[in-house]
């Protein structure tokens, strides 16, 4: 299965206090969008199966969407993230939703709900005598009042639910919806179906970052990688390690590095294929820098399957670039880059050895800076959604800013 198709299933999150109608609205939900409907109860019952030791909430959740159903249909959870740790855990793991519904209801409302719960023992839907009732003669009767906490252990789970909800509406400010539950249920699930249908846009992120050699690229792309747990596609590195890989597209490409030419766009893109698919780069997100360079590459990345969806132009003088760069310097053991202010090396043996690639000397750098110049207008045409950020700061405050737009373009 293709990453494209993968991010177009549901991913879906219904929070709320308990007797709220999470499990009714999630049901129907996931019955209409033929996703698979995970709730605590089952993620237990999956538990008790597989092992008798017990896994963290977090845990379970994620091990339960990385399966195959969950992987081809998608997935509507019920009630999990209970507070906001639990949500950035799961945000670390690489489990994010792209639409997150919390049911509000006054406390006196969810009390009357609590005393009329019925549940129909086939199926375990949830009904009530005033607010969801079976038309249905057959199932009416055998509908059982439901199980469930006592009222002191109600009222402390409500408690609890009302201690955290700001947490989780903030974990998950840029794909919430909040609903009123207090309305007719059918109003409810109107209002929820419309808000998972209206916003196709994937949320799971795939960074596009831009802008001139020495701007910051590969730093920042790592920083959001280590918090965020995308994967950072550095497509230098990839281009390398393709060429050394002895594969028919990888001796292509080292012919091109031989005469020390750009492999052409079309092999470029056959590496970013082959990673891009994979189900980590589609369930995590991830980080593109080093491609595309100019309109034409820009274009074919628009027409396969990886578009990105968020766009950050690094901007940066020409000046500050030149001087940034004449820090960089390279361990030909291993291959890694450092810098002496944003990466320095990690020991004084590897620090001694260091060397001035080829493109980081002054000349070189210049002359790939106007050539950068040309194109950027081109780029910034293809991503007219493009943020620019201020380069010319120091790392963390580049990095703050790119955060803070991370989830809102």
């Amino acid at each position: 299965m293709s990453g494209m198709n993968y991010l177009h299933v549901p991913r879906i999150m219904v929070l709320g206090p308990p007797a709220v109608g999470k499990h009714t609205v999630a049901s129907k939900l996931s019955a209409e969008l033929r996703a698979v409907h995970v709730t605590p109860e089952s993620l237990l019952k999956d538990q008790s199966e597989l092992s008798t030791q017990q896994l963290p909430v977090e845990q379970r959740v994620h091990q339960r969407l990385r399966e195959v159903d969950c992987f081809n249909r998608g997935w509507v959870l019920e009630g999990i993230p209970q507070t906001r740790l639990q949500a950035l855990t799961l945000q670390q793991a690489g489990v994010v939703p792209d639409h997150v519904v919390i049911l509000e209801a006054s406390d006196d409302v969810l009390l009357e709900r609590r005393e009329g719960k019925l549940v129909d023992p086939l199926t375990g839907d949830v009904y009530h005598q005033t607010f969801i009732w079976q038309a249905n003669d057959i199932i009416a009767q055998r509908l059982e009042k439901g199980r469930g906490p006592s009222e002191t252990q109600y009222l402390a789970e409500l408690q609890r639910f009302r201690g955290e909800v700001t947490g989780l509406r903030s974990a998950y400010q840029h794909v919430l919806k909040i609903i009123n539950s207090d309305q007719p249920h059918a109003d409810v699930y109107q209002q929820v179906l419309a808000f998972v249908r209206t916003r196709h846009r994937s949320r799971t992120p795939r960074i596009l970052l831009l802008g001139p050699p020495g701007s910051g690229k590969s730093h920042q792309a790592r920083l959001l990688s280590e918090k965020y747990k995308m994967l950072d596609v550095c497509c230098d590195q990839l281009i390398s390690s393709a060429a050394a890989d002895g594969s028919s597209l990888g001796e292509k490409i080292q012919s091109y590095l031989d005469d020390e030419q750009p492999a052409p766009d079309d092999l470029v893109l056959q590496v970013l294929e082959r990673h891009l698919s994979q189900v980590d780069f589609s369930s995590r997100g991830w980080i593109l820098h080093g491609f595309p360079r100019d309109l034409q590459g820009a274009l074919r990345l628009q027409e396969s399957q990886h578009q990105p969806n968020r766009v950050f132009f690094l901007e940066l003088t020409d000046d500050v670039c030149v001087e940034r760069i004449s820090l960089r310097a390279t361990d030909p053991v291993s291959g890694e880059r450092f810098h002496a202010v944003t990466r320095p090396a990690l020991s004084s043996e590897i620090q001694n050895r260091l060397e001035t690639r080829p493109e980081d000397r002054t000349h070189t750098v210049t002359h790939t800076l106007n050539q950068c110049r040309t194109h950027t207008a081109a780029l910034q045409s293809v991503y007219p959604d493009v943020v620019l950020i201020d380069a010319d700061q120091d790392p963390h405050s580049v990095f703050e800013a790119l955060e803070s737009r991370l989830n809102s373009v």
